[in-house]
C-alpha cells in the first residue's frame, strides 16, 4: 500500500502502531489476522495497533445472523452473488467489503475494556466522519433509517446514505474497533445484501447504501486512506509496521473458525489447507493506489 503517513506531533498522546498487510484472496486468514493482532495487543506481546487493509469481495455476519434459521441460504445467496462468506469479528449484522471498501482494525489494550464501550464508539465514528468531511462529503454521525447492519455510530452522507459502519470486540485486556467504509461501488453492496438479507428476513432500505465517491465523484481509495490516517495522526504518532511472522502464523490457527457454514468436509479442508500453509512463507498482498 503506498499512502502518505502524516505524522503531528503537537499535541500526540501515544504511539499507534501501522499495519497495511491484506489477504484478499484469503478472507478468512484476512479477518483472522485482526483478530490475532487483538489477542496479542491484549495480551501485551505487541502495543496498540491499527490495521488498515484492502479486502476481497467478502459478506461478513455477525454473531445474531449466525443463529437465524435463514442463515445457509444468506451465505449460499452470498456466494451465489461471488462474494465469500465470513463470521465476523464484531458485532452488528451482515455487512459487506470488496476491493473498494477499507477495513479498519484498531487494536487497543485495556485492562477493563467494559468500561468505555459508547466512548470509543463515539471516538472512532467522529475520526471516520472528520476524514470524510476532508474529501468534501456531508458527513455525519448516526443511525440512517433503513439502513444495512444498522447501528447509532454509523457515518453516513447527509443522514441518507451509510457509507461507514463500526463494531466491537471485547476480550480479557483489549479491544478490537472495526468496521468498513466504502469508498465506491454501493451498487456491489446493495445487489449482494437484496437477497442475503432476504434469507435473514431482515427489513431494510437499499437506497441507503452509499460511497464516498458517490458524494464526491473521482474520490479514490487511496484519498480516503489518506484522510482516515490524517486524523489518526491527530492523536497518535504513527510507526509503520510489518506483520510478523508470530501474528501470523496465529492468524492461521484462528482462521477455519471465521469460515461461514463450513461444512464436515469444508471445515477439514480449511484446517488441512491453514496447517500445510504454516510450513510455507507468507504470502503478503499489499494494495496500492486505487483505479
Amino acid at each position: 500500500m503506498s499512502v502518505a503517513i502524516h505524522r503531528i506531533h503537537t499535541g500526540v498522546v501515544a504511539h499507534l502502531r501501522l499495519i497495511t498487510a491484506s489477504f484478499p484472496e484469503d478472507p478468512a486468514l484476512d479477518t483472522a489476522v485482526s483478530r490475532a493482532l487483538l489477542l496479542r495487543v491484549a495480551t501485551g506481546e505487541l502495543a496498540e495497533t491499527l490495521r488498515i487493509a484492502r479486502p476481497g469481495p467478502v459478506v461478513a455476519f455477525g454473531k445474531r445472523d449466525v443463529v437465524s434459521r435463514g442463515y445457509p441460504e444468506a451465505v449460499d445467496a452470498a456466494r451465489g452473488e461471488g462474494f465469500e462468506a465470513i463470521e465476523r469479528l464484531a458485532g452488528g449484522r451482515a455487512a459487506v467489503f470488496h476491493e473498494d471498501t477499507i477495513a479498519f482494525a484498531h487494536a487497543i489494550p485495556d485492562a477493563n475494556p467494559r468500561s468505555q464501550v459508547t466512548e470509543r464508539f463515539e471516538t472512532s465514528a467522529e475520526l471516520m466522519a472528520r476524514a470524510l468531511r476532508r474529501l468534501g462529503v456531508d458527513a455525519r454521525v448516526g443511525e440512517v433509517e433503513g439502513e444495512y447492519c444498522p447501528g447509532s455510530h454509523s457515518v453516513s452522507a447527509a443522514g441518507a446514505r451509510k457509507l461507514m459502519g463500526v463494531g466491537q470486540r471485547l476480550v480479557a485486556g483489549g479491544v478490537h474497533v472495526g468496521g468498513v467504509v466504502v469508498v465506491d461501488g454501493a451498487e456491489r453492496v446493495r445487489d449482494v445484501l437484496v437477497p442475503v438479507y432476504a434469507a435473514l428476513g431482515l427489513a431494510w432500505k437499499p437506497e441507503t447504501a452509499g460511497s464516498v465517491a458517490g458524494e464526491a465523484p473521482g474520490t479514490t481509495w487511496v484519498a480516503v486512506v489518506e484522510a482516515i490516517l490524517a486524523e489518526y495522526a491527530g492523536r497518535y504518532e504513527l510507526e509503520p509496521a510489518p506483520l510478523d511472522e508470530q501474528t501470523l502464523e496465529l492468524a492461521r490457527r484462528l482462521a477455519p473458525s471465521h469460515v461461514a457454514c463450513p461444512s464436515p468436509a469444508r471445515l477439514a479442508t480449511a484446517t488441512s489447507s491453514s496447517s500445510a500453509s504454516a510450513k510455507q512463507p507468507a504470502s503478503r498482498s499489499r494494495s496500492g493506489s486505487a483505479s
